[in-house]
C-alpha cells in the first residue's frame, strides 16, 4: 500500500524543502514536494514532523563492515553485509575487491557477481523482501594494477601489470558488473587498459599512483573520470611538482573520493579538498573494512590481520589500512569539519557517487520515479529509519512501530 511521510524537511543535493511530503508506492517514489493538502491517491499518511528525510547513501568504495568482508569467496557474506550496512544509512554500494597473491582475484569476483545477480533476479521478479537490505549495484576492483611505491596496505604479491589479455579476462569475469576500477595510469600498458575499460562503460579511477601531473593529465585525456581516496596513496602536491591531484582539480569531469574520517585526511585538508573540487565533484567514501562498526577488535583484510586502534584500522606493522568509518558518521564529519551546507554534504554521499556508478537516473535524489531508497533522521541527524526500495530495512524502536507494515 502506498504511504506518505508528512510534514518533514526534504533534503537532497538540489532540494531543501523545509516542510513537505514524500509518497512512496511500492519500490519507487511516487511524489515529493511542498506539503500536500490531501493524501496522494490511496496512500496511508504517516506523521514525520520534526524529521529530515534524504536519499539513501551510496558507498562506492568499501571493503566491508560489521565483521563482514566484501573481498570474499562466499556470496552469502556479501548478503550479510547488505543487511548490516542499512543501519549506517547505506542503501546501495559497490562490492570492493582487491588482489590475491600471484593471480587475479577470480573467486572473489565470481562471488561478487553471484551476489549481484541474486539481488537483480529478485528485483526483476518483484520479489524483493524487507530483509534483503542494501543493493549491491556493481563491483569496484581496487587494483591489482597499482604502483608498488604507493601500494598502502596492498601486498606486493597482489600487484600485476596491465595487459590486454588480462583486461579481457577481468571484463569476462565481472560479466558487465564492473562499475569502477582503480589503477595507476603511469604503469606500462595502463593506457591501453584505460581505453578498453572506458569503451566497456567502466568508470576508471586513478589511485595508488605515483603519476606526475603530466601523466595524470594524459590519463584524464584517455577517459579517467575518478580519483581514489584523494591525498592517500598518491604523489603529494608540491609547488614545483603538482602531482595528480592538481591535474584532477583542473578537470571538471573528474570526481574525487574523500575518506571523511578525519584520520586519513586532516580536517583542514578535507576542507581544502572541497574548496578545490567543489561539493559537486567530491564523493564521500568510507574505504571501510570488516572492523567498521566494531570497537577495539581484530579482523582480517584479504588475509592480513588488522586491528581497530583509536578509531583507525591498522595492520600489525602500524600501516593505516582502510577505515572503520560509517557513512552516517561521514555525513556528520563533513558538516563539522568543512564549511558545506546540509544539501551539499548529502550530495557527496548520494548524487555524486550515483553519477560515478552511472546510476544517477534512478538513485541519489528525492525525485518522482526514483528508487525509494530513503533515510529518516531526527533534528540532531541521528538515523531513525532506512528504507530500501520502499521496504523498511532498519529502524529505531519508535520508528519501527510508526512504520509498521511498511
Amino acid at each position: 500500500m502506498p504511504f506518505t511521510l508528512r510534514g518533514t524537511r526534504l533534503v537532497d543535493a538540489t532540494t531543501d524543502i523545509p516542510e513537505g511530503d514524500i509518497t512512496i508506492d511500492g519500490t519507487y517514489i511516487r511524489a515529493v514536494g511542498a506539503q500536500f493538502n490531501a493524501p496522494v491517491g490511496d496512500s496511508r499518511v504517516i506523521d514525520a514532523a520534526n524529521t529530515i528525510i534524504m536519499p539513501g547513501f551510496i558507498d562506492v568504495h568499501t571493503h566491508g563492515g560489521g565483521g563482514f568482508n566484501l573481498h570474499t569467496t562466499n556470496a552469502q557474506e556479501i548478503c550479510s553485509y547488505s543487511l548490516w550496512t542499512t543501519a549506517t544509512g547505506v542503501t546501495s554500494y559497490l562490492i570492493g575487491v582487491v588482489g590475491t597473491p600471484g593471480a587475479l582475484p577470480e573467486a572473489q569476483l565470481c562471488a561478487a557477481v553471484e551476489a549481484i545477480e541474486k539481488f537483480g533476479q529478485l528485483r526483476h521478479l518483484g520479489h524483493l523482501e524487507p530483509g534483503m537490505g542494501a543493493e549491491p549495484i556493481g563491483i569496484h576492483l581496487e587494483g591489482p594494477y597499482i604502483n608498488i611505491q604507493r601500494r598502502g596496505a596492498h601486498v606486493p604479491a597482489w600487484l600485476r601489470m596491465p595487459a590486454a589479455a588480462e583486461t579481457e579476462r577481468v571484463l569476462a569475469l565481472t560479466q558487465g558488473y564492473l562499475c569502477l576500477i582503480t589503477l595507476a595510469p603511469e604503469l606500462p600498458g595502463a593506457a591501453a587498459m584505460i581505453r578498453r575499460l572506458v569503451e566497456a562503460g567502466v568508470t576508471v579511477s586513478m589511485g595508488h599512483t605515483d603519476a606526475t601531473y603530466e601523466q595524470a593529465q594524459e590519463a584524464i585525456a584517455l577517459g579517467v573520470t575518478h580519483m581514489t581516496h584523494c591525498f592517500n596513496a598518491m604523489r603529494p602536491i608540491h609547488h614545483r611538482a603538482p602531482g595528480p591531484l592538481a591535474a584532477v582539480a583542473q578537470a571538471p569531469q573528474v570526481h574525487g573520493e574523500l575518506i571523511a574520517d578525519g584520520v586519513h585526511v586532516h580536517p583542514s585538508v578535507m576542507k581544502i579538498l572541497v574548496d578545490i573540487l567543489g561539493p559537486e565533484r567530491t564523493i564521500v567514501i568510507t574505504d571501510a573494512l570488516a572492523g567498521a562498526g566494531l570497537s577495539d577488535t581484530t579482523f582480517e583484510f584479504a588475509g592480513q590481520p588488522a586491528q581497530v586502534i583509536c578509531g583507525a584500522a591498522r595492520l600489525a606493522d602500524g600501516t593505516l589500512t582502510g577505515s572503520v568509518l560509517t557513512m552516517k558518521q561521514g555525513l556528520l564529519n563533513m558538516l563539522a569539519m568543512t564549511n558545506v551546507s546540509l544539501p551539499e554534504a548529502v550530495g557527496m554521499l548520494t548524487l555524486n557517487p550515483a553519477r560515478a556508478a552511472q546510476i544517477a537516473d534512478r538513485k541519489g535524489r528525492l525525485h518522482s520515479g526514483f528508487d525509494a531508497d530513503v533515510l529518516i533522521f531526527d533534528q540532531e541527524l541521528s538515523l531513525q529509519a532506512t528504507l530500501c526500495r520502499g521496504k523498511l530495512a532498519f529502524a529505531t524502536e519508535e520508528w519501527r512501530e510508526r512504520l509498521k507494515g511498511v
